[in-house]
C-alpha cells in the first residue's frame, strides 16, 4: 500500500490548529458542565470541573455524574468540532489534546490521577472524539484531493 502525495503542514499550521483544538475543547467543556450542573441543579459551580478527579465515584453523588457526563459530552462534541478546524490526521490532535489534558490536570490538581474510573472516561472519551471525528473528516473531505488515501496495487 502507498499513500498518495499529500502536503504536509509547517509548524506554524500543526501549532495553530492545536492552539485551536485547545480552545475548542476548553470552551465546550465549560459550556456543557454548565449546563450539566444547572440541569442536576446543583448549588455551586465549581471551575474546576475539567480537572476535577478527586470527587468521589459513586452512582448516587451528583456531582460525579456531572463531572462523567462533561466529560463524555465534551469529547463527543469536540470530535465534530475538530475535524471541522483540522479535516485530516484528527487522532493525532485528539490524543495530543487528551495527553496535554492529562498534564494540566496533574498540574492544578498537584497529583498524578491514579483513579481508574477517571482514566476509563477519559479512554472512552478520547475513542468517541477519535472515531467521531475522522467519520466527519472522511467524509467532508472525500473531495478534497489532498487528503490521502490508500491506494492499491
Amino acid at each position: 500500500m502507498a499513500f498518495r502525495k499529500a502536503k504536509v503542514a509547517g509548524t506554524k499550521t500543526v501549532l495553530l490548529h492545536l492552539l485551536l483544538c485547545l480552545l475548542i475543547f476548553y470552551s465546550v467543556y465549560y459550556m456543557v458542565g454548565s449546563i450539566c450542573f444547572g440541569a442536576f441543579r446543583l448549588e455551586i459551580f465549581d471551575g474546576l470541573i475539567p480537572f476535577d478527579f478527586k470527587t468521589e465515584p459513586s452512582q448516587s453523588n451528583s456531582k460525579y455524574l456531572v463531572n462523567v457526563l462533561s466529560l463524555e459530552l465534551t469529547y463527543f462534541i469536540s470530535g465534530l468540532l475538530f475535524a471541522a478546524v483540522v479535516k485530516r490526521w484528527m487522532w493525532d490532535y485528539a490524543i495530543t489534546v487528551t495527553l496535554i489534558h492529562v498534564a494540566l490536570t496533574s498540574a492544578v490538581m498537584a497529583e498524578f490521577p491514579r483513579i481508574w474510573q477517571w482514566w476509563l472516561a477519559i479512554g472512552s472519551g478520547l475513542f468517541l472524539m477519535i472515531c467521531n471525528g475522522q467519520l466527519v473528516a472522511y467524509f467532508a473531505c472525500q473531495n478534497d484531493h489532498s487528503y490521502p488515501i490508500i491506494d492499491r496495487y
